[in-house]
């Protein structure tokens, strides 16, 4: 015999529809947005990890002075057991963009291009370009696009391979989409442009590629140094040579897709525990109106466990409900919204949504478990007291004699408020914690702009020097025997600039911090600079403000970095900090640097300089790192997050629209027949919404105002563990204007849910007085 029990479930459903209609909303809203990043983030990852192999990626790639022969070519790949691949290009200013366009002639062996729009070159003057080059500058299919003297046609959108981030260079700190970007040409068309910027590049696969990163950093450096010695004795020369396993133009997505999960999911369980609480409030006010039918029921032989049951299938239906629609939604329209969080970062190839079967457990198995246990405690809770007093309705936990005692000197409509806060303290508890969970979501969507500005002016206002220009020197050129062999080489290094600075410099990786290994910039200073005054006891080293503040390092404390694609580990004691807050850096005395790392004594690689250096050979020049170099990381991260800093305001908002709205409701709704009773006494509906609505009102704006402080807390904590796993030191320092505006939005919000609360007020009959009278 089917249960009795569930011919009640369409009445109460109808009875509350409003209540579970919201939650419901709610959970399609959360799940929809989790699901939609999971499944967008798991395919875009397997399209960039199988594009390894579906355009046949190059393992690396080297530039030579020239072009190589033949006989080169053979003897390279002999030596190095590789194959190699002509891979030239041409970089070349666009006349309508001020930026770089790198035009290589069509690949069809190695880093083949990914199609996007439209069609591969066909006529000489076509072109297929990077998908976010074309974004950026509005160029699409049909479009023409000016060079040097030429006029290109847009003959389809691609993506390559070995540019699924755009840098223009392997040693730029950070990409730029605005400024530089790639497209294939024809051979012809390819051809008939100016050879004046050719670069002779060679991309190479192995034919048994190293089993990891330390293995093939020692096949590496021996090939840079067998292809260095074949190039010059054919009178050629390496100008370049980047192994694949570095080269952050083709290595640097791959590390930063997923990186943004664990975010994501933590926020989904987060609001999933708040939604579960709110349930369990609003199942007991049911269990309260219902008190005297659950002890008849009691009476009558239903067990506890029936009940429990029986109390626990609309909550869990609401939750599925929402789970089922919120994954289509997911799967659909909201999955592309969020892969465009990182289509406008990267340029990925095409891709194929794929099922995935963790973002199903995360956003659905684990939600319900915790819908599941969060109601079954409560539940268990309130139905084990007896049937007696069900149909008392006496299902407090302590029964009292009487009320709280209030001073009479409290005027009375004073003392009226206090009791309405007093009778549902649970209620006001769940939005005390709703209003600072959705404060905390809407200041991450209003704070993270203010919060890169302020890195942008940072990095702006703490240079280093107008100008770090990174040479090609190696330690072999001054170790030399020969000195007047070392004199002739390094002169080409020498600069006349007023006020350049020699310096050395060299990249490790942080080690041993509980976090994952981010870049470490090891400067050599000269004694007495101009540029960086540090100060230390010998045998310690100074750090930069923002390696300090990040690790929280103090003075005294023992560092340790290592080799990025070696064993060796270095420990330093920490003599003292260097205002440079935006940047993981140690620094040391020179002299020091050279003997601690092996080096000559007179080894230098990077000039500081207020002006630039233009009496070195552009052959000689690695790099010239300048303000708006080290600016590029805010900007691109301001781009690439933009949308999800608008959804993030945008759910902040609805969050505290719907957790407000559904327990003020509820409050009006348990205190519906005392309401009546004061319609009954004669009060006025704006009388009774200074009672009840204004409470809540007090009780909201008391909230947010003692939230906004603590939420400031929160948002410095949340910031600095979402950053961690970025490189270099994102400082918490956001304008107060911040502040205000997220306290405007509540206040703005909750004005209209006071608006929808008076019309409810309203509604309440007077015969409700009536009922449940004892």
């Amino acid at each position: 015999m089917k249960n009795p029990l569930n011919k009640r479930l369409p009445r109460e459903l109808k009875s509350e529809f409003g209540k579970y209609f919201i939650i419901f909303v709610f959970f399609v809203i959360i799940i929809s947005a989790v699901s939609g990043f999971l499944v967008a983030d798991g395919s875009l990852q397997k399209a960039y990890n199988d594009g390894f192999t579906k355009y046949n990626t190059e393992h690396g790639n080297l530039e030579l002075t020239n072009e190589a022969s033949d006989k080169l070519i053979s003897s390279i790949e002999e030596k190095g057991d590789i194959v190699l691949y002509k891979n030239f290009y041409k970089d070349e200013e666009t006349l309508d963009f001020s930026s770089t366009l790198r035009m290589f002639s069509q690949r069809d062996e190695v880093n083949k291009p990914s199609l996007w729009e439209g069609e591969l070159p066909e006529a000489d003057n076509d072109i297929a370009i990077d998908r976010l080059y074309a974004k950026n500058h509005k160029l699409e299919v049909g479009s023409d696009l000016a060079i040097n003297g030429v006029t290109l046609n847009v003959s389809g959108i691609v993506a390559l391979p070995d540019y699924s981030t755009l840098y223009e260079s392997p040693t730029d700190l950070m990409f730029d989409n605005d400024s530089f970007g790639v497209g294939v040409m024809t051979k012809a068309g390819f051809d008939a442009i100016s050879d004046n910027h050719i670069h002779y590049c060679y991309s190479w696969q192995y034919n048994s590629k190293p089993s990891d990163d330390q293995e093939e950093k020692k096949v590496s450096e021996q090939l840079m140094n067998d292809i260095q010695a074949l190039a010059l004795e054919e009178g050629n020369s390496l100008q370049g040579f980047i192994p694949g396993y570095v080269n952050q133009a083709i290595i640097f997505a791959g590390e930063d897709m997923g990186d943004d999960k664990v975010m994501f999911v933590v926020f989904l369980y987060l609001t999933v525990v708040i939604l579960s609480f709110v349930m369990a409030i609003t199942t007991e006010s049911t269990i309260l109106k219902e008190s005297s039918v659950i002890g008849t029921l009691r009476a009558s032989g239903y067990t506890r466990g029936e009940l429990i049951r029986h109390y626990l299938i609309l909550p869990m239906l609401t939750l599925a409900a929402g789970a089922v629609v919120g994954n289509v939604i997911g799967y659909t329209l909201l999955e592309k919204f969020m892969a465009g969080a990182y289509l406008g970062s990267y340029g990925l190839p095409t891709y194929e949504v794929i099922i995935n079967a963790d973002a199903f457990v995360m956003t659905t198995v684990i939600p319900m478990i915790i819908m599941f246990l969060i109601n079954l405690v409560t539940l268990v809770s309130k139905l084990r007291i007896s049937p007696l007093r069900f149909i008392r309705r006496d299902i407090g936990k302590k029964t009292k004699k009487k009320a709280f005692r209030l001073n009479t000197k409290i005027p009375i409509m004073t003392r009226f408020r206090l009791r309405v806060i007093f009778q549902n303290i649970p209620n006001y508890l769940t939005i005390f914690i709703g209003i600072l969970l959705a404060d905390v979501i809407l200041f991450f969507g209003l704070g993270f702009a203010p919060l890169l500005n302020t890195f942008e002016k940072n990095v702006t206002d703490n240079l280093l020097a107008e100008n770090i220009t990174i040479l090609r020197t190696s330690d072999e050129m001054f170790k030399t025997e020969d000195p007047q062999m070392k004199e002739m080489v390094l002169s080409v290094f020498e600069t006349k600039t007023a006020g350049a600075e020699k310096a050395a410099t060299l990249s490790l990786e942080t080690y041993d911090t509980g976090y994952k290994a981010e870049n470490v910039t090891i400067y050599g200073i000269e004694e007495g600079s101009r540029y960086i005054n540090i100060s230390h006891e010998k045998g310690s080293v100074t750090l930069s403000t923002g390696y300090g503040d990040k690790y929280g390092i103090k003075k005294g404390d023992t560092i340790k970095v290592k080799e990025k694609y070696g064993d060796e580990i270095y420990s330093f004691k920490v003599g003292g900090f260097y205002d440079y807050p935006a940047t993981i850096a140690v620094f040391m005395d020179r002299g020091e640097f050279c003997e601690v790392f092996g080096l000559d004594s007179g080894y230098f690689n990077i000039y500081f300089s207020n002006e630039e250096i233009t009496d070195i050979d552009d052959l000689y020049i690695m790099t010239v790192i300048d303000s708006d170099d080290l600016t590029k990381t805010p900007r691109q991260l301001i781009r690439s997050m933009g949308n999800m800093m608008v959804l993030f305001k945008g759910f902040g908002i609805i969050i505290f629209s719907l957790v407000i709205f559904l327990l003020a409701k509820l409050i009006v709704e348990k205190n519906a027949q005392s309401i009546s009773m004061t319609k009954i006494l004669g009060y006025k509906n704006s009388e009774i919404n200074g009672i009840y609505v204004h409470t809540t009102t007090i009780v909201t704006v008391l909230s947010m105002l003692i939230y906004i402080p603590l939420v400031d807390r929160i948002m410095a904590l949340l910031f600095k563990v979402v950053f961690m796993e970025y490189s270099g030191y994102f400082a918490y320092e956001v304008p107060p204007t911040v502040l205000l505006k997220v306290f405007g939005y509540g206040i703005a919000v909750y004005a209209i849910v006071a608006l929808i609360l008076d019309i409810k007020v309203k509604k309440v009959e007077l015969a409700e007085a009536l009922k449940n009278a004892e």
